[in-house]
């Protein structure tokens, strides 16, 4: 009894307790550590994550925790994605002849020049469309105007799932118009990421009071679980089944260059009507059920045959944590490896892959003209350091890379040659291909290639070429912190 009184009043229990503290500790990293190993997870992933715990231990725990968890095989998310499986498999038998039609006309129109379409639809992970008619929308100043005239066009719904939706001005004007539609008899369901949408306001409310079905994705919930690593970077509108909407650009006052921001905010979106919007459709529904337990029918208004009569081959491929494949990532690896004379891309997050990487400089090493436009200055010290790690590798290749310096380039496309087009949500990092939701539309379509290489050439315009020999004489602070990010550049 003496012993322990002592033990719990006495100096020696203040030593037991640190004692007790560093134990707990070690034996939680090392839990941690094992746990990463046993993930079977990329090694360089796996190496970034240990590199953090051994160099700040405390700080690399709650990292890990928040953010580095892999949930991708908790029930949740594997049930997702089984019956978006079946989803799929649907929607693919009810369409089989057409598509099939479709890929065969694609192929022979392009003299066997594009087989991406072809290894994708092998995976039933994406559905080519003919009958489409697109429009290529720069920034919010032409994004927005399309918008707002569709959304109070709609006649029988409207669907909505956005990673960032802001109580500023847009944000507020489309709460408005949805609310006017709610009150005619317009269904309205929407998505929005509860972690992206920080500044959402009273938005959640103002429509469920109006009859709204809307849900956050993924609530994070401080103290008891914290979900904070997969989110839903999406941004997705379909109305009445007939007119979409998707690509780089959130609902924020921030896209809209009016005078009223410091920074000026370059973004690429698309406007598709026709066979494609069912694609769209058919993400949303899926996002839908995982955060509402809910499935509107499988038929028409929500999807429908298109009236058109065009030539337009348009494919949607998406990808989320619950993916068998990162659909995505695999898609740019193809396009890349299919081009014959050129390869533009622009985005703001360039963390590449081992194998993203390795396919540019192929590519260059082969004699393609690859250019490469990234932001000069990023909104991300640790992000912009790490893509600047990998600029080096890139020009020794004759990769062509040159800063956006007008303000912050957002867009997210890529065009190949002169016929396949991509405009989506994804940036180019690990967190993109294998972590969050994401949604790209790839375009088989001269004349949009041809609009999208001539927005190419106008940012070029307020652009700076990376000259490989003076990119080598950086000062030595300078490469030190990019090698430094770069490798952290795994959790990214």
């Amino acid at each position: 009894m003496h012993w322990l009184i002592n033990y719990l009043t006495g100096t020696d229990w203040h030593l037991y307790l640190k004692i007790g503290s560093v134990v707990l500790l070690i034996l939680t990293f090392l839990g941690v550590v094992g746990t990463i190993l046993l993930e079977n997870r990329n090694p360089v992933k796996a190496i970034g994550y240990i590199l953090v715990l051994v160099f700040i231990p405390i700080v690399g725990l709650i990292i890990y925790y928040f953010l580095g968890r892999d949930l991708r095989k908790k029930r949740r998310f594997t049930l997702k994605g089984s019956r978006d499986e079946v989803l799929f498999a649907k929607y693919w038998q009810s369409q089989r002849m057409e598509i099939e039609q479709m890929q065969y006309e694609l192929r022979q129109r392009a003299d066997n020049k594009q087989e991406l379409s072809a290894m994708l639809l092998n995976t039933r992970q994406s559905i080519l469309t003919k009958n489409n008619a697109v429009k290529l929308l720069v920034n919010g100043e032409e994004k927005f105007p399309e918008v707002l005239a569709a959304l109070r066009a709609a006649k029988h719904h409207i669907h909505i799932e956005y990673y960032i939706i802001s109580a500023d001005e847009i944000g507020n004007e489309v709460t408005q118009i949805l609310i006017e539609k709610l009150n005619q008899g317009v269904q309205v369901r929407f998505i929005y990421d509860d972690l992206g949408s920080d500044r959402i306001g009273k938005i959640p409310g103002q429509l469920k009071e109006n009859g709204a079905s809307i849900y956050p994705f993924s609530p994070v919930k401080i103290g008891l679980y914290l979900n904070a690593n997969y989110r839903d970077h999406r941004k997705i509108i379909v109305i009445d089944g007939t007119v979409g909407f998707v690509g780089g650009i959130n609902l924020d006052d921030r896209y809209i260059n009016n005078g009223r921001h410091d920074l000026f905010w370059r973004d690429t979106h698309l406007k598709i009507e026709g066979d494609a919007v069912n694609l769209l459709q058919l993400q949303f529904l899926m996002s839908y059920r995982y955060c509402s337990k809910e499935v509107f029918p499988f038929e028409a208004p929500y999807f429908q045959r298109s009236a058109l009569n065009g030539t337009c081959y348009t494919d949607i491929v998406a990808s989320g944590p619950d993916s068998e494949w990162p659909m995505t990532m695999q898609s740019i690896l193809m396009a890349i490896n299919v081009a014959k004379h050129r390869i533009r891309i622009t985005n703001p997050y360039f963390i590449p892959t081992e194998e993203l990487l390795t396919a540019l400089q192929m590519a260059a090493l082969a004699g393609k003209d690859v250019q490469l436009l990234l932001p000069f200055h990023g909104d991300s010290f640790i992000v912009q350091h790490a893509a600047l790690s990998y600029i080096k590798p890139l020009l020794e290749a004759g990769v062509k890379v040159f800063f956006y310096t007008r303000g912050f380039i957002h867009a997210k496309t890529m065009v190949i040659d002169d016929n396949l087009s991509w405009i989506s949500s994804v940036n180019f990092d690990q967190r993109s291909f294998f972590l969050n939701c994401e949604i790209a539309a790839i375009v088989y379509d001269k004349d949009v290639a041809t609009r999208l290489n001539r927005i190419f050439d106008e940012d070029l315009l307020y652009s700076l070429p990376v000259q490989e020999t003076k990119w080598n004489k950086r000062n030595f602070p300078k490469r030190f912190m990019d090698a430094v990010c770069r490798l952290l550049s795994p959790l990214l």
